[in-house]
C-alpha cells in the first residue's frame, strides 16, 4: 500500500516539485498510511480497502468528514492495472459503505496533477464545487501552489 502510494505520487510529480512531493509523501505515511488500522478503522464511519491478491494494485479510503459526509481518500490504482475497472469498483465500494453509514454525500479533493482521477470522478457523478490555489501543505495536500479541486456527490 505504501509502495503503491509512493509510486503513484512520483508518477505524477513534475521535477520542479520533487522536494515538496517528497515531504508530502513522508508526512502522509507518518500521519496516515503508516497507521491505517488506527487512522481509518479506529474511528466509526471510516474504512479502507485494497485491491489485489498477491500485492496491492489499488486502494481507497473513507474518512468521516462531517456527520452526514464521508471523504474519499487515497484513491490510487497501479499504472499497469488502470482502465480495467478497478478504480470504479473501489469507488463503488466506498460509496456503498457511505450509504450504509447514513452519509448523505461523498466529498473529495484532488490536485491539478490528477487529470485522470478528475475524469473518473466527473463521469461517476461528482460535481466540482470549488478550487483552491493556496492549499497549505499537510498529509492531505502537497501545497506548493498546486491547485486543489473539491468535489461532492449526493447519495441516494
Amino acid at each position: 500500500m505504501i509502495g503503491l502510494f509512493r509510486e503513484f505520487m512520483w508518477e505524477l510529480a513534475p521535477p520542479a516539485l520533487a522536494a515538496p512531493i517528497q515531504s508530502y509523501i513522508e508526512r502522509a505515511i507518518e500521519e496516515e498510511l503508516g497507521k491505517v488500522e488506527e487512522y481509518y478503522f479506529g474511528r466509526e464511519g471510516q474504512a479502507f480497502w485494497v485491491a489485489g491478491e498477491a500485492r496491492v494494485v489499488g486502494m481507497v479510503g473513507i474518512e468521516r468528514q462531517a456527520q452526514d459526509a464521508g471523504e474519499l481518500r487515497r484513491m490510487a490504482v497501479e499504472k499497469a492495472h488502470r482502465r480495467k475497472g478497478i478504480g470504479r469498483q473501489l469507488l463503488a465500494t466506498a460509496e456503498a459503505f457511505c450509504r450504509d453509514c447514513g452519509y448523505r454525500q461523498v466529498v473529495l479533493s484532488t490536485s491539478e496533477l490528477q487529470v485522470a482521477a478528475m475524469q473518473l470522478y466527473e463521469s461517476s457523478g461528482y460535481r466540482r464545487i470549488r478550487e483552491e490555489s493556496d492549499a497549505p501543505a499537510s498529509h492531505k495536500s502537497v501545497g506548493a501552489g498546486l491547485t486543489r479541486y473539491h468535489y461532492e456527490k449526493p447519495l441516494a
